[in-house]
């Protein structure tokens, strides 16, 4: 099925004199591709393509929260380092969007399989202040064994800039004192993500 039909069947209705299909390409063709409508905040979607009532901008916001809680569960039940492709797109759909940048941690019980996706500090769109303390504070209160790290670049680019090589190296000394791995730090970006581990810049 096409992306249209595939948001029509979400949307299930049309618009007087715009059937359900119509609408769903307008909706598409309007925000550039599915991905990009699908993290458009509800009320960001315009009235103008027939989403003027909040159910239906529910509706799509929806679907993008349901990805994101199906992903979390996957990651609860299985090691993390035998699916790293799953917690790159588990990342994605959290941060690979936002217009500014977000470093958060991923904690990590002692099966390596997830405790909580928290999205710790907030920058703007080329810097963020995180603060070890909060990081270490955080894995003893939720017994955490190992983390993953993560950021986004709203800029589009992946690559690691020397400050994020030289903070992965801060926090990983900061937690090796309480006895917890830094496995990983992820950089995503809207369909691009980069593991600094995998590029042995840990």
């Amino acid at each position: 099925m096409s992306d249209a039909e595939l948001l029509a069947i979400l949307l299930g209705t049309g618009t007087p004199g715009r059937n359900v299909l119509l609408l769903a390409q307008d909706l598409i063709d309007a925000h550039g591709s599915l991905g990009q409508l699908l993290h458009t905040p509800p009320d960001s979607l315009s009235a103008s393509h027939g989403m003027g009532g909040m159910a239906k901008r529910c509706q799509i916001a929806s679907v993008l929260e349901l990805a994101r809680r199906a992903s979390a569960d996957v990651l609860r039940q299985r090691d993390v380092m035998n699916s790293p492709e799953l917690v790159q797109q588990h990342l994605q759909l959290h941060l690979g969007h936002l217009p500014h940048e977000v470093f958060a941690i991923m904690y990590l019980d002692a099966q390596h399989q997830l405790i909580e996706l928290n999205p710790m500090f907030r920058g703007t769109l080329t810097q963020t202040s995180v603060y070890p303390r909060e990081v270490v504070k955080r894995a003893l209160d939720l017994s955490a064994s190992a983390v993953i790290l993560a950021h986004n670049h709203p800029s589009g680019q992946v690559q690691p800039s020397r400050a994020d090589i030289q903070l992965t190296q801060t926090l990983k000394s900061s937690l090796k004192l309480i006895d917890v791995l830094v496995l990983d730090h992820c950089i995503v970006s809207p369909g691009k993500a980069l593991s600094m581990a995998k590029e042995g810049l840990m």
